[in-house]
């Protein structure tokens, strides 16, 4: 029975063994599974990417082998194994990122072909047309007799008395010619040689009456009454106003003597004086938009049709005329006149906008886009000029991107000039401009709109150990200027353009 007992015992805890043991088994089983499930379905860690060098943040030819910032305070730009190399811009390129492109404002647009509309503007006056002047001077020594205009600027019709003249010389020589008619009319039945004679006393007689501007009518009434007039009345030769009036009652006047003279006013001249640069676009024909100051609004077509051969030495300009109907008399004499004229070419040209162009006085240059962020500096040969665009002659091709906005803060940050001067020509300017930047906080304390300053009382400036003071500024571009005025308390970035030149690029409103 103990033996029964013993075997018993042994095989149930044999049982309670096995039991035991394929639990164990079966739970270390499926952690071991779960385990390697987990690791199979997590992501494999990512591989970590080898840093190359770190490049110029601006763009500039310029690498370091580690971390490093630029003088205005910008992180390099790592450059990792396998990047494109062209992401760097080249060594005549400058590069900004797409934020720094944003807020400095930088617009392109399109060199395109166009024809260039120019208009010349120059100041000048009405004249009265030369050609339309007379004067009355008689020819033989008398006296004013009576005067039957007697006023400068007083309207005259053409045949109008103006005045009369008594002359003794006259008088005889209209006897002398009524007694030579007479003569010939009775010799009508004498011999042939005394009727000559008699007929070339007269003819003699009057001819020298009509070198002394006696009237056809005059002597019409002398050859048919005999009577000589003791008075000559002379008449207006034309429609005008007395522009100059020397006569005076009982004087007496030489032969020669300007006693009247009478100006049509029905065409004009307008006299304009063109600046000497712009004297070579202006031609003969051209016409013209004139504008009289007497009337506001009021515009005129006129035709240019002499271009002087002098030159004013004091104001550097040429005078040219142009010719005007003057229907009414409203042009008077002297008045001013604003005259533009169309001196546009006729073939299309490839043209740049003015403000693309950075002119340094010895150069010219545009930036071109050539990639997102990037821009090259190319020097151009400019041509013909209108108000609003330039031609190009080299440097730039149709369809390119100029940069329009924002030229100065590229120069000024990029420090364009050092980046020009390893792919142009060289050349013996200036020290490049300084490409840091810095920051402050001031009041506007003056304006000047003319010159494109601003005088600003500040604080310290700690990137330059200024203390704070009061001192002028030059601003980048005139959208600065926009809603800055005295007393304005704000916040600006600026650059040292040159030695002791400092330029605001940045101006932003600061709440008190």
């Amino acid at each position: 029975m103990n033996k029964n007992i013993t075997v018993l015992v042994a095989a149930l805890a044999l049982a309670g063994i096995a039991a035991g043991g394929g639990v164990w088994w079966g739970t270390h089983h499926a952690q071991a599974t779960s385990s390697a499930s987990a690791e199979a379905m997590a992501p494999a860690a990512p591989k970590e990417r080898k840093i190359r060098f770190y490049r110029n943040p601006m763009g500039l030819p310029d690498t370091s082998p580690t971390p490093k910032k630029d003088p205005m305070g910008m992180d390099y730009i790592p450059v990792y194994e396998g990047e494109e190399e062209s992401t760097p811009a080249t060594a005549n390129q400058l590069q900004f990122s797409a934020d720094k492109v944003q807020k400095m404002g930088v617009r392109t647009e399109a060199a395109a072909l166009r024809v260039l509309d120019k208009a010349v503007h120059a100041s000048g006056r009405v004249e009265p047309d030369e050609r339309r002047s007379y004067t009355i001077a008689p020819r033989f020594e008398g006296y004013v007799e009576k005067l039957h205009v007697n006023a400068t600027g007083q309207s005259v019709a053409k045949g109008q008395p103006l005045f009369e003249v008594y002359a003794p010389d006259l008088l005889a020589a209209q006897r002398e010619y009524a007694i030579a008619v007479q003569g010939v009319q009775n010799l009508a039945q004498a011999g042939p040689d005394a009727q000559k004679s008699m007929q070339q006393l007269a003819d003699a007689s009057l001819a020298r009456l009509r070198n002394w501007d006696v009237s056809e009518e005059q002597i019409k009434e002398l050859t048919r009454s005999g009577a000589a007039k003791r008075t000559l009345t002379f008449r207006s030769p034309v429609s005008g106003f007395v522009s100059e009036k020397k006569a005076v009652q009982g004087m007496r006047f030489m032969p020669g003597d300007v006693l009247y003279q009478v100006s049509d006013l029905s065409s004009v001249w307008v006299v304009a004086d063109v600046f000497e640069q712009d004297i070579a676009a202006v031609r003969t024909g051209a016409r013209a938009r004139v504008t009289i100051d007497a009337y506001p609004g009021k515009t005129l077509d006129a035709a240019l049709t002499y271009v002087y051969p002098t030159l004013n030495a004091e104001t550097r300009t040429v005078p040219v005329r142009l010719e005007l109907a003057n229907p009414g008399g409203l042009l008077k004499p002297g008045m001013y006149a604003q005259v533009e004229l169309a001196v546009g070419g006729k073939a299309r040209v490839l043209t740049v906008p003015l403000s693309a162009v950075i002119d340094s006085g010895k150069r010219q240059l545009v930036l071109v886009q050539v990639g997102e962020g990037r821009f090259e500096p190319r020097d151009v040969k400019l041509g013909a000029r209108s108000d609003n665009y330039l031609e190009v002659l080299e440097g730039v091709k149709e369809g390119e991107q100029v940069v329009v906005s924002a030229n100065f803060l590229i120069d000024a940050e990029s420090n364009l000039k050092a980046a020009v001067a390893g792919f142009g020509a060289a050349q013996t300017s200036a020290p490049a401009a300084s490409a840091t930047g810095h920051e402050g906080v001031g009041k506007v304390v003056e304006v000047d709109t003319k010159t494109q300053s601003v005088t600003i009382s500040h604080g310290a400036i700690a990137s330059l150990k200024w203390p704070a003071m009061t001192m002028d500024f030059q601003l980048a571009n005139g959208a600065l200027l926009k809603d800055l005025k005295p007393d304005a308390a704000i916040r600006f970035e600026f650059v040292e353009r040159g030695k002791g030149e400092w330029v605001i690029t940045r101006i932003t409103p600061q709440n008190r």
